[in-house]
Parts: C-alpha cells; structure tokens; sequence
C-alpha cells in the first residue's frame, strides 16, 4: 500500500505507470525501470506498446555492450516493465505520468478515467510542455494530487525534470515526486504553471524567431543554424533543431505560449503553419526546414535551397596586408587571427604607447600557445614580428584591408572611418567589428561606401570561429567576395547577413537574454533554476544569468535597447530589472556584482 501524501515521509513511489508509449514514454520507462522501480506501460495500441519493449530490448543490449550494463541487469530492468492496452492497469500504481498527445480532450479524457481506477494516494502527472497543468487538474476529482513532470528527449539522457505545481497541488505531492527525480539520477527545477515552463519558455520564443528571421529571407538556414552553434556555443542551431523537435510540435507549444502571454514574440511565425499543414513536420516527415535521407533520420540531403559550393562567381580583391584600429581585446586579437594566417598587420591605436601595450598582450598570448603545444616557438615569434604597432592610423596607408575595433560608439567609430577614408589607398576595403551600429552609418562617413563591410568576430577572437559577414546596401559584389575569401584564410566560418541590428547571433540571443530577466523579475523561477533548466534541458553552454554577467550587464542593456528602437516590438523592451541593476552600477563580473555577487580578484 502506498503511504498517504499527509505522511510526513512520502512515499517512494515504487510502481509506477506510464500512458502513451511514444519515444518520450519509452524514454521514462526506461529510466524508471534502470532506478529500481516496477513499471506499467501503457497504450492504446498494441504495436506502439511492442515498440516500446523492442526499444528497450535494443537499448539495454547496447548498454551491456558499451559495459554499461550486466546480462544480470539487463534481465532485471527488462523484467520490471510491463505493458498493456487497458488503463486500468495502473490500478496499482503509486505514480501515473501520462505522455500522451498534447490535446486539452485526450490528457482530460485520461485523468477522468485513472479517477476512478487508481488509489485515493496516486500521484497524477502530466508530462505536458505546452498545456495548463492547472486545467488539467481543475477537471481532475483530485486536483491536490495532479501535477507536472515534464523530462526532455531523450529521457535517458537529459538531466532536467521540470516539476511543475498548479495552485491546487499539495505540496507533499511535489516534495515526492522531486524526490523521485532524484532518485532517478536527475536534477528536479520547481516552477509554476505557465506554458513552456521555464527551459522551453526560453528556447521555443528563440526558435520562433529564427524561424521568422529565415522566413524573411534575411540570411539562410545553414547561416542562420551554423551562426548560433559558433557564436554561442550550442549543440544545435535552431531550424535544426525545430525539425527535431517537430514543426507541429513547436507550433503547438507557441500557440498556447501566446496565448497566455499575447507577447507578439510567441505568435507562432507563419512559416511554421505552412510547414506543419504542408505535412513538412521535420525529421519524422523526412523534410522541414531541411530534408533528410529517410523520414526519421538524422542525415541531412541536399535539396533545391542548398547553397552551391563557390557559389559566388565574382572575383574578389588581392589582400596581402591588414590594419587593425584599436588597443583592446578584440584588437589584438584580431591581430593575432591575421598575424597567425600570414597577414603583414598594422596594428594602430590613438598612441604608440597603447599600441606596444596591444602588442604585448598579443606576445602572452601566443606564448600560451607555445606552452599548451599548439604552436612552436619559431611560430609565435614570426607570427610577433608580422605585427607592426603604431601610434597613427597614417600607417595604414598601403594596408588592403583596414579593420577598426574601437569603441561601440557610432560618432567614435563614424570619425575613424573618415579618417580612413584619407589615408587608405583607393581599391582598400574598410571593415567595422561592430554588434549593433549600423554599418551603412559607417559607410556614409566615407566617400567610398562601396568599399565598406561589417566584419563582426567573436570574444575571444583567436578562439570562436564564427564571423559574421554584414553588407550594406551600397557594398559592392567584390567586397563581399574579398571578406568571403579572407575569412576562409584566417580560418573562420562566415556567415552573411543583412546591414539591421543584432545580425543573427544578437538578433536571436539577447531577447532570450531578456525573457529570462523578465521571468526572475516576475518571481516565477529562481536565477539558479533559470541556469539549470537551460544548460541541462536546452544544451547551453552556460546560463542566461551566467552569460549576462559576463557579457557585461550594461553591455547586454546597450544591445536590447538597439535591438528595441529597430524592431519597435513591445516585447523586445529591455526588462526593468536589466535597467535597474545597471542603474546602480552592477554591471557583471567586471564590477563584482551583476545578477550574482562575485569574489574580487
């Protein structure tokens, strides 16, 4: 018999059911049967149920092979799991998760009928991402006991378990079934009811606008995936990883995200509806934003939107020097990005003195290298005396490419470029590192803005390989050509994008960023939670709060407000509580205390 939830030891919830044997049902199945605990597996299909113990079959013989797993383990958690067609086979159960489709009249039509079939003490669970848990157990006779848990895909593999309380559930409820979480090797986060919860409240508003950002042509899907993946370090980019998830899927999860928070940024992108009554669902289907080998593959296959291999057929301009403008770390290391590659480089700052400094910072760095074996010592030194410093921008008079680094400031980096304009030679291409000024801004301040670019590098730049390409409207076809050819030199991957603010990394992080500062100033999740969900259940290398403080809250601040005044999206308003901390000077890491308090070196 299970112990009553006003027990103030809960129960351990030995037995326990799992409605809807799809791929996530099956994933929980196995992770409960690996813990110990007797599993019921249900579904209204006979088929689906013998695919699940085939899965299972075919994953515990992998896990004895890789050493994982004894034969005697293997036997045990076969033997735990059960199947059938018939609920009233969780009669017994002291824990039901249901992972049935996402439908308000199926999840409802399944919690009336365990009502009267399990104990009055079964716990009941929705593994649902998109629905309202409080719905669901508002329908239910024992709304006390209805509650979320929603694991990600794949089950084994993933340590989120988002565990989601209604106002109506008992507290001893949730404290079993995070103790159960735990008990599973998983990292339980508690959160509120609201759709997507936390992780894919975060990640599904971030597909939705790549999706837009590709539906309006502004950069392609392999840009716009493989510029998300470099510049931020994640597993997947995001129209890949909405075909995993599924089109359809998304949309629904979006649906019922806008339509709790009628913030435009959830309106679903029309693409997706395109895609999903087209049947174009993703990898299930065999083509979403891509196309694959097979429905249900991995495997990628070229299709009619498959960029071409050299695809540009205009030829660009001879690049045998470089001039870099400025002193700071994304100077000199762009310097030492050319420097490295062969490039002769004019590294110039407002004085020689700052200058040297840069240069010297270059030298740390390169011997860093020398030290971990990546390079030899005869390497750095040439690559050293490849650098030039100086204290005037006069030097870059016979540089190819010039290349500034200065502040983000627009009339700061608008006087360089007259400046430039001066002393470079005619045929010279000028290239802004800006994030979010607008490089067109840039090129009027010359009097050859077919000759100007927007070369956006990454911090650090010796180490991130992507670079985002930006042409203007006036940037002529070689220019562009030029750039493509020099990125593949100083071997980083472009991607090419249009002259609006944030291009694709910033367009697509930073409202990310921003949502996860409003759901900490709405009290609806912890900092650390928020952290957790998104480097456990979306593959972030590291969390929102984490990157703000060290991107620099007013840095972060400076980037939304941009990205505001362009889109004049009210949803894209930076969050009060970004404003305030930077109001009183809690920056980050670089001042000690941003959204968390940091030790002084």
């Amino acid at each position: 018999m299970a112990t009553p939830l006003s027990d103030p030891s809960p129960s351990p919830l030995r037995t326990v059911a799992v409605v809807g044997l799809g791929t996530m049902g099956t994933g929980i199945a196995e992770v409960l049967a690996k813990a110990g605990r007797e599993v019921v597996g249900i579904d209204i299909s006979e088929a689906q149920a013998a695919k699940c113990v085939a899965a299972l079959e075919a994953s515990t013989a992998r896990g004895v092979e890789r050493g994982r797993l004894t034969e005697q383990d293997r036997a045990g958690i076969l033997a735990r799991v059960r199947t059938s067609a018939d609920l009233r086979a969780a009669a017994d159960a002291d824990l039901v998760i249901e992972v049935a489709p996402e439908s308000y009249e199926v999840k409802q039509q399944i919690f009336r009928e365990l009502d009267g079939i399990v104990r009055p003490g079964t716990i009941l669970a929705t593994g649902t991402n998109a629905l309202s848990v409080t719905r669901l157990a508002a329908d239910s006779a024992r709304p006390e006991r209805v509650l979320g848990l929603h694991f990600f895909n794949p089950a084994p593999a993933m340590k989120l378990v988002e565990v989601v309380s209604s106002v109506l559930t008992a507290p001893a409820a949730v404290t079993a079934v995070t103790d159960l979480a735990l008990d599973l090797g998983k990292e339980p986060v508690a959160v509120g009811d609201r759709p997507g919860f936390v992780a894919d409240g975060l990640l599904f508003g971030y597909l939705n606008q790549a999706a837009a950002m590709y539906e309006a042509r502004y950069a392609s899907r392999e840009d716009i995936d493989a510029a998300m993946r470099l510049g931020c370090g994640l597993p997947m980019g995001p129209l890949a990883l909405l075909d995993l998830i599924g089109v359809d899927t998304a949309r629904t999860v979006l649906e019922a995200m806008y339509s709790a928070s009628h913030d435009r940024l959830h309106a679903p992108a029309p693409i997706l509806k395109q895609l999903s009554e087209a049947g174009l669902t993703g990898r299930k289907a065999g083509r979403g934003f891509y196309t694959y080998e097979v429905p249900g593959s991995a495997v990628v296959v070229p299709d009619a939107l498959t960029p071409a291999e050299n695809a540009t057929a205009v030829a660009g301009r001879t690049v045998s020097s470089v001039g870099v403008a400025g002193s700071g770390t994304m100077a000199s290391g762009i310097a030492e990005v050319f420097a490295k590659a062969g490039y002769q480089v004019v590294l110039a700052a407002r004085s020689e003195e700052k200058a040297q400094t840069a240069k010297a910072r270059i030298g740390k760095s390169l011997a860093r290298s020398v030290d971990k074996g990546r390079m030899t010592a005869e390497a750095a030194a040439e690559t050293l005396d490849r650098i030039t410093a100086t204290g005037t921008y006069e030097d870059f008079a016979g540089v190819d490419l010039a290349l500034e680094a200065v502040a983000e400031d627009l009339e700061v980096k608008r006087q360089l470029f007259t400046a430039l304009d001066k002393v470079c030679k005619p045929g010279a291409i000028l290239a802004t590192t800006t994030s979010s000024l607008p490089v067109v801004a840039c090129a009027r301040a010359t009097s050859r803005p077919q000759d100007v670019i927007g070369m956006h590098f990454f911090n650090p730049a010796p180490a991130m390989k992507l670079v985002e390409v930006v042409r203007t409207v006036l940037t002529a076809d070689d220019v562009h050509a030029t750039v493509r050819e020099v990125c593949g030199r100083i071997r980083k991957h472009a991607v090419d994008c249009g002259d609006r603010a944030g291009f694709i990394v910033n367009a697509l992080l930073f409202p990310y960023l921003n949502n996860a500062v409003k759901m900490v100033q709405e009290h609806y999740a912890s900092l650390d939670d928020i952290d957790a969900a998104m480097k456990l259940g979306g593959g972030y290398p590291m969390g929102p709060f984490e990157l703000l403080d060290v991107v620099g809250l007013d840095v972060s601040l400076a980037i939304e407000k941009v990205l505001h005044r362009e889109f004049r999206d009210p949803g894209l308003a930076p969050a009060p509580l970004l404003e305030h901390l930077v109001a009183a000077g809690c920056l980050g890491r670089k001042t000690g205390r941003g959204f968390r308090e940091y030790a002084k070196r």
